[in-house]
């Protein structure tokens, strides 16, 4: 007969405990503790979704074949970007993002272009009227999509059965929860569970299978930290919801770079994918203003166009203050200090505000030199031109340093119809100047690119 006993498991960690604690011991969190049955069975457990146990035998690495599997395609130029050119048949990948950010939207969205493959979108927060109503607002439609609402993990393996698809989409996985565990959907041992034999299902019948997932108030995957572990891709659905723009951004990838970067749009008919995303992060005039400086960045392999706003003015109160948005606030810290130090500009007794246009982090060093620039444009309130734009790592001893890919950073420049472009002296040996339509100003020092950008 079984033995049933309960433990007290964290829910933010995953840590148990044979009775109840106020402060976690291992994450610090305070009241997190809930409790859990636990049940040991001796009888063998029945195979999820039908799935037959192979026994495996260790050889050698040299003896293993291997092919060039194809990637099924999702449509979505920017998702596939991400994935590292699409989705892996028999992969998991996980995507987390805020509650109304377009998670589901968004992979409703390429289930519903995903024209000819037969596809099963499980919700287990959502209604199928609510799915059609979500459907007909997007304005897709697909022949081979199936979709069901339901929590029990036993009842998805048999639908999965029954329609046979090529790709499985679980919505989310912390309302999923299994017979063989008893205890609430979303507490960490049903999570843990459900994404084990998910991802068991995927690596044996080689069908790729989307998890979405909830984040807590700290902004990471709710649940377990195994969750993040297990799985093979975890896409991060970033963006503040008084913005248009949402961001994609890898955080974990076993098939492909975790450098990616994917940019939509909402719109009232869904996510439109952004193509160039230089165009939207400029605002249309600057001319004339001061404290606005236009940076070349690099994410993942695609180069774009960013404005650099910052604005510096009296210190109000005794301590002055130092904000940013988008932007590290201890490298700006050590940045003024720079301009402090080396440049000789006495902002110390100033307020220093700095924020990255368009709502998105970025994390390239090359934009320093617009940092400092467009903080010096607003400490002299003198406006720099509009077609300049800059790129260039600064040094602690105000070198300017040089940075990687700069022929691809100078290319997007270019395009967009900018004039004059400042970049490190060191990058200049290995570029081709014959087939660039850009003047192009080497500086070494801070000081140098101060004495182009500020002629008067």
């Amino acid at each position: 007969m079984a033995k049933t006993k309960s433990v007290y498991v964290c829910q933010n960690c995953g840590v148990d405990s044979p009775k109840w604690i106020g402060k976690c011991p291992s994450c610090g969190e305070w009241n997190t503790y809930v409790e859990e049955v636990v049940s040991k069975d001796n009888t063998p457990k029945v195979v999820m979704g039908g799935l037959e146990i192979t026994k495996q035998k260790p050889i050698l690495i040299t003896e293993v074949e291997t092919s060039e599997e194809s990637r099924f395609d999702t449509s979505c130029n920017e998702l596939n970007r991400v994935l590292g050119g699409g989705l892996v048949p028999g992969s998991l990948v996980l995507i987390g993002g805020e509650p109304g950010i377009g998670k589901s939207t968004l992979v409703l969205q390429v289930v519903l272009n995903m024209k000819g493959k037969r596809t099963l979108y499980v919700s287990g927060e959502e209604s199928v009227k609510q799915l059609k109503l979500r459907a007909e607002r997007l304005k897709f439609e697909n022949p081979d999509c199936y979709i069901v609402s339901e929590t029990s993990l036993e009842q998805i393996f048999v639908h999965v059965q029954n329609i046979q698809p090529d790709v499985l989409i679980v919505d989310s996985i912390q309302t999923i929860s299994t017979e063989m565990i008893e205890s609430s959907p979303g507490s960490v041992s049903q999570v843990r569970e459900c994404a084990a034999h998910l991802l068991k299902f995927s690596k044996t019948t080689s069908i790729p299978v989307l998890l979405i997932g909830h984040i807590n108030k700290e902004g990471s995957i709710a649940g377990p930290k195994v969750l993040e572990h297990i799985v093979d891709t975890v896409l991060q659905f970033e963006g503040d919801q008084h913005y248009m723009y949402r961001i994609l951004r890898s955080i974990k990838n076993r098939f492909g770079s975790t450098s990616e970067l994917g940019i939509f749009e909402m719109q009232q008919s869904g996510l439109r994918e952004v193509s160039n995303p230089s165009e939207l992060l400029l605002s249309q005039n600057h001319e004339g203003l001061s404290g606005v400086a236009i940076a070349s960045a690099i994410e993942g392999v695609r180069p774009f166009l960013i404005e650099t706003q910052a604005l510096v003015s009296s210190a109000a109160y005794g301590t002055p203050q130092r904000s940013s948005t988008g932007f590290d606030l201890r490298r700006l810290n050590m940045l003024l200090a720079v301009l402090e130090k080396r440049a000789g500009f006495k902002i110390a007794q100033k307020d220093v505000f700095l924020n990255i246009a368009g709502g998105i982090k970025v994390n390239d060093p090359a934009i320093d030199l617009a940092v400092i620039s467009a903080i010096l444009s607003s400490n002299v309130d003198i406006a720099i031109e509009k077609h300049v734009c800059v790129a260039g790592e600064v040094g602690l001893s105000g070198e300017i340093r040089p940075i990687n890919r700069i022929e691809q950073r100078i290319l997007e420049a270019e395009k967009l119809g900018f004039k004059k472009m400042i970049i490190p002296e060191y990058n200049l040996k290995s570029l081709n100047l014959n087939k660039l339509n850009i003047e192009l100003i080497q500086v070494k020092k801070v000081e140098e690119a101060f004495r182009v950008l500020f002629k008067r």
